[in-house]
């Protein structure tokens, strides 16, 4: 890439038009809280977000903690989902590496029907001399109802009680 000596390209997301791709964050970091696109949740929350793919934004200026307390004063109620979903994508920490590592999360999650995704850790590690990042990441859910109205939280339940009834 004859001229372009000490700038750094980056990718536009798919799906997002140039004048889209101004708006896109690349600043990914532990604590960073994703959520699906969901205009009117938006709204009625007061978030205010900034495109990251096709169909995901960052809330910006939101940690885990103020995120809840935003819920929660809007009378909506916010779940942190234990288990830790991970991926990794070769390179060293940077912009396209994490992007590559989180689009695999969202594919890993697309099943789960939750709408938002906290970034819990990113590590950058060798195999062999080769860097390679790995994203770590746990489902939050946002909605109105103080019970989990979720499919996968239904299918859970489900399985428990079969299970105390055998």
């Amino acid at each position: 890439m004859h001229g372009s000596w000490g700038r750094r390209l980056v990718a536009r997301p798919r799906g997002l038009s140039v004048s889209e791709e101004k708006a896109v964050i690349s600043d990914i970091r532990i604590g960073t809280i994703l959520m699906q696109d969901r205009p009117l949740m938006y709204g009625r929350l007061r978030l205010q977000t900034d495109a990251y793919s096709q169909s995901w934004s960052v809330i910006r200026a939101v940690n885990g903690f103020s995120l809840d307390r935003k819920v929660r004063a809007a009378g909506w109620n916010s779940f942190f989902m234990a288990g830790t979903i991970t991926a990794s994508a070769l390179g060293s920490i940077k912009e396209s590496s994490v992007r590559s590592a989180l689009r695999q999360i969202f594919s890993k999650i697309r099943g789960d029907h939750f709408n938002c995704l906290e970034v819990t850790g990113i590590v950058e590690r060798h195999f062999l001399g080769v860097p390679y990042v790995t994203v770590s990441a746990h489902s939050r859910h946002i909605q109105q109802s103080h019970l989990l109205e979720h499919p996968r939280a239904w299918q859970v339940g489900q399985g428990l009680a079969e299970g105390a009834r055998a």
